[in-house]
């Protein structure tokens, strides 16, 4: 008797593995539109998020994402170029990271939402490495060898969890670590319009920060300047211990997004092995742009300067991916750029992101113009965090700094057309004395480094004798 019943387990176990392995039906659907920027599909239900390939007559595929439905109709939204593709082709689903379910039971472990989404690969064999939203190399040193994957979607963090910001982070940029102190686990935003050296400074941060691992998202960006971030402003030493994902402005919006979403998962997988992880994305505005292109072509309502109000969530979502991990753990610090177009700063996209970010520094193009760089506005930029990072004593020479420089800034013209009077306000005739030296101490050279420690010595310097 207990032989035939090992016999009946073993047949059991057998049967299970062949029930879960078969598939005698396949599911497609087939295309019935295509307006714009996206596809329709009847015959599918599918869930929001999933993949699927739209096969081409003659042979080859495209990929594409499910963004909406109406109906027994599916929006989909394409990865990549849609010639070729007919009438009637058909759709089938690309399953990730779906439970199985056999003779009743899920197999494995039940999975969230967030783990139905598109995998891509993580892992140290990304480091040094160029790839596009999808995960492929773009630079030309054959495949990715990794065998971990995760999900573009992160799970919400607990804020509880969160570990505070209490320790600087050595950006290697004098202005900033002295008089705009940023945190490990901080998210910053950088506005600026074009053409003022942003991402000179990025890349200056890139290379001389004290983060164990940079993660680079180059979003919406021109192709042309891919290039030239990796091999000027990054460079081989920098480029060593990056990862970047590059998803330039001739993909479309579908990978402009997922560009964004790889880079902060990326970024999520080091700090979860404990590293202390800088994360740039240039740019923030595109991905906004991006959402907002796939939004108003499935039919959202456009609400503020025609952003739809999926753009207006979609920006926390992601921005909140960052930050510090549990107590003792890793961290991100973002730095996200905002493109202020027009240098409006009130423009809807920016302002939204001053909103959620924990600080903001902005680059001023009057500043540029006198070819003074890095062209932070002192006066207008802030590090929200920073009262937590630094002392009584050095947050009080930061305050003194700034009166001084904005003083003088104030009365800039009335000094060059000679109708200021020494004497008459003594805090205005130490800024005049003083300013020369808080010039030259914001500006520095694209190929100087400044440590948090320099540059607090150079800060003290700037008031130590007299002018």
């Amino acid at each position: 008797m207990e032989h035939h019943g090992v016999l009946w387990r073993s047949f059991l176990k057998s049967g299970a593995s062949l029930v879960e392995s078969c598939n005698p039906l396949e599911v497609s659907g087939r295309l019935t539109r295509i307006n714009g920027l996206v596809m329709e599909a009847a015959g599918l239900k599918l869930p929001l998020g999933s993949g699927c390939r739209v096969l081409v007559p003659g042979g080859g595929a495209v990929e594409a994402e499910v963004v909406g439905f109406n109906g027994e109709k599916l929006f989909m939204m394409p990865t990549d170029d849609v010639f070729g593709l007919a009438p009637g082709a058909r759709v089938l689903p690309m399953e990730v990271g779906a439970p199985r379910l056999v003779l009743g039971k899920h197999i494995g472990p039940r999975r969230r939402a967030a783990d139905r989404a598109k995998h891509l690969p993580v892992g140290d064999a990304l480091l040094g490495r160029v790839v596009d939203g999808a995960g492929r190399p773009l630079d030309g040193l054959g495949p990715l060898v990794t065998q971990e994957t995760r999900s573009l979607q992160g799970r919400a963090f607990n804020p509880l969890a969160r570990a505070p910001i209490s320790q600087p982070l050595d950006v290697g940029i004098r202005a900033i670590n002295a008089l705009l102190t940023v945190g490990r686990g901080q998210r910053l935003g950088l506005f600026a319009g074009s053409g003022v050296g942003k991402s000179v400074l990025i890349g200056m941060m890139a290379r001389y920060t004290a983060a164990d691992t940079i993660v680079v998202g180059l979003i919406g960006e021109r192709g042309r300047e891919v290039k030239e971030f990796i091999e000027q402003s990054l460079g081989a030493e920098g480029l060593a211990r990056s990862v970047v994902v590059a998803a330039p402005a001739d993909t479309s919006p579908l990978m402009r997004m997922q560009g964004a979403s790889y880079a902060t998962t990326v970024a999520e997988y080091f700090r979860d092995q404990g590293k202390q992880v800088l994360l740039i994305m240039d740019s923030l505005t595109r991905y906004a742009m991006a959402q907002r292109e796939i939004a108003l072509a499935i039919g959202e309502p456009p609400v503020t300067r025609g952003y739809p109000p999926s753009v207006f969530a979609r920006l926390p979502a992601l921005v909140e991916r960052a930050g510090n991990g549990p107590a003792g753990g890793g961290s991100i610090t973002a730095f996200y750029t905002v493109l202020a177009e027009g240098d409006d700063q009130q423009d809807p996209i920016a302002d939204s992101a001053r909103a959620i970010l924990d600080g903001h520094f902005v680059l001023s193009r009057s500043l540029a113009d006198q070819g003074h760089y890095p062209a932070i506005d002192i006066e207008q930029s802030i590090s929200r965090a920073m009262h937590n990072l630094v002392g009584d004593d050095h947050f009080a020479v930061v305050r003194q700094f700034k009166q001084f420089f904005s003083r003088y800034q104030r009365s800039r013209d009335l000094i060059a057309v000679g109708a200021y009077q020494p004497g008459a306000d003594p805090v205005l005739d130490m800024a005049v004395k003083l300013y020369p030296r808080l010039e030259a101490f914001l500006q520095q050279g694209i190929h100087e480094r400044e440590g948090y420690d320099g540059a607090l010595a150079r800060l003290a310097e700037v008031f130590a004798t007299p002018a």
